[in-house]
């Protein structure tokens, strides 16, 4: 059987940096009079006590050792119990929220989703709304990059968990596992510290600053105004789609650009993706200003806004994209399969994958004029081996299926075809909104459901974590020795 001492152990100290986080909108509440510091204080002693028991009575003896298996168990159950543990604030705030609804929001967060429940973000308290800000901040990086950098002090490997964050491995920040976590930790840091400064130069308070930078380097898109983005004018905007680009960008591309390594120019994946939202963000533009009255200059802004929302699966709003008309749906639901760059905090299938799986289309067009002929795949002109190409495919394979089990099980909710299909496509790739009246930019996620939401629940934990890290769970040679 396999041994979860090392798994609870683990969980124990995540769940300590998850108390400690609510120490923040906790002060905040109490700075501003407000009774809810009391729930923050509750749920981080309540939090702080199950972390105590699994530190304390799950250590196991001897030299702790973390194997592949464990690995893949610590990451779902560091984010299940993160999300159940970070529900605790919503549930006993003043927001009247259902349990159902408190650890859906929970999870959204956790899993940079940025689906909310909450109506009323612009009168709420302003701890809740730190506290949303810091759920996508941590489930964008900081659980990750804490947990590789506490294993290694443990005496535990910590590279095999952060290897089921990205199947890209071409980067490297250092050749020690807590150079990689304390190099992409200080960019990570360093950008949401820059982003939040742009925000307020831009116009926004310190607060809403802080909050938007947190959620948007995470890409997690939760705001602190119903409206979203189009709360602030253009000038806050534009900084908002620098944010989201920067936060879906390889994290350790740029902590090696940082220090003296290659360009973002050298590093196709990154080049690509922002050549693909440019291409469709103009094309958006001009197809708006030439079926619209929006003069050339706002359909240019509304459209590279939302492009770059959407393939950053952030889900920031600016204006209702989903009313667009037909065109606009289908690209924007096409988009929410793309996601951002491996290495980075976006959801999604990833564009490294789509550049492999359009070049071994290629290699096998090739084949077919010249079946003697010998092709190389490559990316970032290295040859990639055939074991990565075949998990690139059973990836996506099993990327779709998710889909499409998802969307077949919220129907039974009673959803209609176009909230099921747009619903599990944004929940599996990490994005706030998807189509129709239930789901769209413009509206809340509460009228959903209560079973429907925690199907979405868990499928933004399935897509959060990359689909084989859970599959493998079901499997049953998981848990035999």
């Amino acid at each position: 059987m396999l041994d979860v001492r090392p798994v609870l152990f683990v969980n124990g100290f995540l769940l300590l940096i998850l108390a400690a986080a609510m120490a923040l909108p906790g002060m905040v509440d109490a700075l501003d009079g407000d009774p809810d510091w009391l729930v923050f204080l509750a749920g981080s002693a309540a939090t702080a006590f199950v972390a105590g028991l699994l530190v304390l009575g799950a250590r196991p003896a001897g030299r702790l050792r973390l194997e592949v298996r464990s690995a893949f168990l610590l990451s779902v159950s560091g984010t299940a119990l993160g999300a159940l543990c970070a529900a605790l604030p919503f549930v006993f705030s003043g927001l009247d929220l259902s349990f159902t609804d408190a650890v859906f929001e929970a999870t959204s967060g956790l899993t940079t989703t940025g689906a909310t429940v909450i109506a009323g973000l612009d009168h709420a308290p302003r701890g809740i709304l730190l506290w949303r800000a810091l759920l996508n901040w941590l489930g964008g990086f900081g659980f990750v990059a804490l947990a590789v950098a506490i294993l290694p002090s443990l005496r535990i490997g910590g590279m095999q968990l952060f290897r089921m964050e990205s199947s890209d491995r071409t980067h490297k920040v250092g050749p020690r596992i807590r150079q990689v976590a304390g190099g992409m930790g200080l960019g990570y840091a360093g950008l949401t510290a820059l982003s939040a400064a742009a925000f307020w130069l831009a116009g926004m308070t310190p607060f809403d600053a802080i909050c938007h930078a947190m959620a948007a380097l995470s890409t997690g898109g939760f705001s602190t105004s119903d409206a979203s983005l189009a709360h602030w004018g253009a000038g806050v905007q534009w900084v908002a789609v620098a944010s989201m680009l920067a936060g879906a960008a390889p994290l350790p591309l740029l902590a090696l650009a940082g220090r003296g390594g290659p360009s973002a120019r050298q590093d196709s994946q990154l080049s690509t993706y922002l050549g693909l939202i440019a291409g469709l963000a103009l094309l958006l533009a001009l197809w708006r200003w030439a079926v619209s009255d929006w003069t050339l200059g706002e359909s240019l802004r509304y459209s590279v806004f939302s492009v770059t929302s959407v393939a950053t699966t952030t889900g920031f709003v600016t204006t209702d994209w989903s009313a667009w008309g037909g065109f606009a749906q289908v690209v924007f639901f096409l988009l929410a399969f793309v996601g951002g760059c491996t290495g980075s905090t976006a959801g999604g299938i990833k564009i490294f994958r789509w550049q492999l799986l359009v070049d071994l289309a290629k290699v096998h067009v090739r084949r077919l004029l010249h079946p003697h002929g010998v092709f190389v795949l490559a990316f970032n002109r290295r040859p990639v081996s055939e074991q990565v190409a075949d998990s690139v495919l059973a990836f996506v394979v099993l990327y779709i299926v998710a889909f499409v089990v998802h969307a077949l099980l919220l129907t039974l909710t009673g959803l209609d075809l176009v909230t099921a299909l747009s619903g599990s496509a944004a929940a599996l790739g990490n994005l706030a909104h998807g189509l129709g009246n239930a789901v769209g930019p413009a509206v809340s996620w509460k009228p959903l459901p209560s079973a429907a939401k925690w199907i979405l629940a868990f499928e933004m934990l399935v897509g959060r974590l990359e689909v084989f890290t859970v599959l493998v769970l079901f499997t049953p040679g998981f848990w035999k020795r």
